[in-house]
């Protein structure tokens, strides 16, 4: 391997297997059998058969390590280490092989953005695009619940990008789902496909766009205020709508936050929208910008608190509604 370039200023192949282990070790995903498989993975590149036929690159392989005594797991994921390569095709069989893939691809993607071999219109000569494209489908149908470690802005947005491709063009969410909840707290892709499948669901009920519409309402007031902070000053609250908002708030937000340690996102957004008769209610009554600024600053703030709180699930105000509210 030491012999066969993989590009000229990342360095040979020997080069990035060792950089593709370090990387598994990183990650957590070091085990005996996938280290081993990603030592193996990229022999076959020297044989005759796959400089014959190269897309035989990495079933060659299995097949060479099954016949010369490698266990039957790095085998088969030596085998299988180049999958997916294409959106229509499936991950690795096994935990192994899934690992060993993922950390080819992403060895893969740290090693071009870090050299600036970045894509650019249709010009991709490492495949990057399909490298970050099986990453994204390998963590969701594997359900692999961690994330890659953020090198750089760069490939995170490229990563990002992926991501939505992913879950809007393949799965068939629709894009506002998908900037809904990519625009919330998630914590892996799993948690994200959870996420999208409820909203989905809860945003067939009767009462949801209208409540999405006053958060997109909720969204635009506290962009307009800019930057705020503090805590909701309950000696400041008016009587009405306004205490009945703060009432409502804080009792659904409880219920919210046990359905969502519980991955109950269904749960927790149909509770969330029990909150639209409270919200129309304040919109009705309240002057959010009134006059007196301690009283503006606390509405401001009760706001930002509702509206930080379910964004944290998803962001209510990216979803697109026929709603004039």
């Amino acid at each position: 391997m030491k012999a066969v370039t993989f590009q000229a200023k990342i360095g040979s192949y020997h080069d990035k297997l060792q950089s593709s282990q370090r990387l598994a070790r990183e990650m957590g995903l070091g085990t005996e059998d996938v280290l081993r498989a990603i030592e193996l993975s990229k022999c076959d590149l020297t044989t005759e058969m796959v400089k014959e036929l190269t897309e035989l690159q990495g079933v060659m392989g299995g097949l060479y390590a099954r016949i010369q005594g490698e266990p039957e797991e790095v085998a088969r994921a030596i085998y299988e280490h180049y999958k997916p390569v294409s959106m229509e095709d499936t991950i690795p069989s096994t935990s192994t092989g899934q690992k060993a893939a993922l950390v080819d691809k992403l060895d893969t993607l740290y090693g071009c953005f870090g050299i600036g071999l970045i894509p650019t219109g249709s010009k991709d000569p490492f495949a990057l695009r399909r490298a970050a494209q099986g990453v994204v489908k390998i963590l969701v149908e594997g359900r692999h619940k961690f994330l890659p470690p953020r090198q750089s802005n760069e490939l995170w947005e490229f990563l990002l990008d992926r991501i939505r491709y992913y879950f809007r063009d393949v799965r068939g969410f629709a894009y506002d789902e998908v900037n809904a909840v990519l625009a919330g707290m998630w914590e892996n892709l799993p948690d994200v496909e959870s996420r999208l499948h409820a909203l989905k669901m809860v945003r067939q009920t009767e009462g949801f766009e209208p409540l999405a519409a006053s958060f997109k309402r909720i969204g635009n007031i506290l962009k307009q205020a800019g930057a705020g902070g503090g805590e909701v000053n309950e000696a400041l609250l008016e009587a009405g709508p306004e205490q009945d908002l703060y009432n409502e708030m804080n009792r659904v937000l409880v219920h919210v936050a046990r359905r969502r340690a519980a991955d109950d996102y269904i749960e927790a957004l149909m509770a969330i929208a029990t909150l639209r008769p409270a919200v129309d209610a304040f919109f009705d009554k309240v002057l959010v910008n009134a006059p007196d600024g301690a009283v503006r600053a606390n509405r401001l703030a009760l706001l930002r608190r509702l509206h930080g709180e379910v964004s944290s699930i998803a962001d209510l105000s990216e979803i697109v509604t026929s709603s004039l509210s």
